[in-house]
């Protein structure tokens, strides 16, 4: 069986979101709809003038080891041999979300709560590849954030790395999903940030909270609402809602 991959480069990714609004256009995904295929998410860290937003652009890991296929009661995944995609029987699914279950990357999507919804997910573009084209994610990246090829090509292009801060374990499924981790973070032109806040309140950009601002630098990480990666969620409108500037 061939296995085909993505690549994902944090370091380029700027939260444009243009690959998942190009997957719902091409696969016919309405617009607002909780079948987001490529969802993008986010998490923040440090505080005012120190922060930094980690991103990360997924849809399936095509897992070499898919715990979904297992997990369904009706043998509705499968894993096709000519480059590996885990694809959904549409028919045969009985909407059980044993497969949500299974998955350590919530990839699975069903477009409502309610009981009995069939499942959907990343299909890894093979129409597209029976055409001799690539994914849609990828060619719709403006900052090239996105590769693909065979497991192989990835692997010698740019490590074996398969997941990124706050991800799940990729020791058991072995996803088929190479990445490369944000750079360390340095500013382009130093200067002093403590200056910079007094400037500011002085000014009336920060008001009268200057103090208040500098309490910061000590605050607890779990105040902020994405402090953590979080890729499976209770029910669809905790997902919408933890995704919600995801517009595609």
């Amino acid at each position: 069986m061939a296995q085909y991959a993505f690549y994902f480069d944090q370091s380029r990714c700027y939260s444009c979101r243009a690959c998942s609004v190009a997957c719902k256009d091409w696969n016919g995904i309405a617009p607002g709809s909780s079948e987001k295929w490529r969802t993008v998410y986010e998490t923040e860290e440090g505080s005012y003038l120190n922060t930094r937003i980690r991103v990360l652009a997924f849809g399936c890991g095509h897992c070499e080891n898919p715990l979904c296929i297992s997990a369904c009661p009706n043998g509705a995944i499968f894993k096709e041999e000519k480059y590996g995609a885990v694809l959904v029987d549409s028919e045969a699914c009985c909407g059980s979300r044993q497969c949500y279950v299974a998955c350590p990357y919530g990839a699975p999507k069903f477009a409502s709560d309610a009981p009995g919804t069939k499942m959907s997910k990343c299909t890894m573009c093979i129409d597209r590849l029976e055409k001799g084209d690539i994914p849609v994610c990828v060619a719709s990246c403006p900052l090239r954030a996105m590769d693909f090829g065979t497991l192989e090509e990835m692997v010698a292009k740019y490590g074996d790395q398969r997941s990124l801060p706050g991800m799940p374990d990729g020791n058991l499924s072995k996803p088929a999903y190479i990445v490369s981790p944000n750079a360390p973070k340095k500013d382009l032109i130093p200067y002093d940030k403590e200056k910079a806040m007094e400037l500011m309140t002085k000014r009336g950009y920060l008001g009268n909270v200057y103090d208040d601002v500098k309490e910061l630098h000590d605050f607890d990480p779990a105040a902020v609402g994405r402090h953590s990666l979080r890729m499976k969620f209770n029910n669809q409108a905790e997902m919408m809602e933890a995704t919600k500037n995801d517009q595609g």
